[in-house]
């Protein structure tokens, strides 16, 4: 598996029209494999990317499992001349993963929920099967789906205050409802950005949340998680 940073360049043409489609980032973030590259079904890992934005700061996070090249996106979006992207070997942090570690984390995401496929009987007697609908979150809702959500990632909110205060050191700091058009069809996306602190419950379940992404939406710039070191 790989890690990179691509940084991007708000003050270019192109970038405004990159930043405003997830459709768009999504299919730049593929052009840089080759045509004949092995998809998520052979079993090697899938591609996630994630926008992060810091006041006048961008920059593009993909994971993948095959080492990319973003040449054309540096060109279009970026700084061609003085800054590349930036590639690692993502194994050689995945493999340190160990029960009780602490990690800074920060996770964009589509937090939803799926109303429950009913059956419901018409006038005519005939039965009809009503599909689930996607539904967005509230923000303490969103914080729910998380804690939720990371039982099954492997790993669990660290708590932090005084005794008789502790809460989950989690922060939700960015809430959007993304538009844009997929083959001329509309899409909305509910994304939520947390930002906090974990501990490793389960290795082998945070390495496959760390590599395999977490929620829905994962090729339109959800699911990606990353780690640091904690200060």
């Amino acid at each position: 598996m790989f890690l990179s940073r691509i940084p991007i360049n708000p003050a270019r043409r192109d970038t405004r029209k990159f930043l405003a489609s997830p459709q768009v980032i999504h299919a730049a973030v593929l052009s840089a494999f080759p045509p004949d590259t092995p998809g998520p079904a052979s079993g090697e890992g899938r591609v996630l990317w994630r926008l992060d934005q810091r006041d006048a700061t961008i920059h593009l996070y993909v994971v993948s499992p095959h080492e990319p090249d973003f040449t054309h996106i540096v060109e279009q979006t970026g700084w061609p001349t003085t800054a590349a992207w930036a590639t690692r070997k993502y194994d050689q942090l995945l493999d340190t993963l160990t029960t009780g570690q602490r990690w800074h984390f920060r996770l964009t995401a589509n937090p939803v929920r799926s109303t429950l496929d009913r059956t419901r009987t018409e006038n005519t007697g005939r039965h009809v099967k009503d599909r689930g609908k996607i539904a967005g979150l509230s923000a303490a809702e969103q914080l729910d789906w998380l804690r939720r959500k990371a039982t099954r990632a492997g790993f669990i909110l660290t708590e932090c205050g005084p005794e008789d205060q502790r809460e989950d050191d989690v922060r939700l700091i960015a809430r959007d409802t993304l538009r844009f058009q997929r083959h001329n069809t509309p899409v909305t996306l509910s994304v939520a950005t947390f930002e906090g602190t974990l501990t490793v419950s389960d290795p082998i379940l945070l390495r496959a949340a760390l590599t395999g992404g977490i929620g829905r939406a994962k090729g339109y710039g959800c699911g990606l998680l990353t780690i640091a070191p904690t200060q």
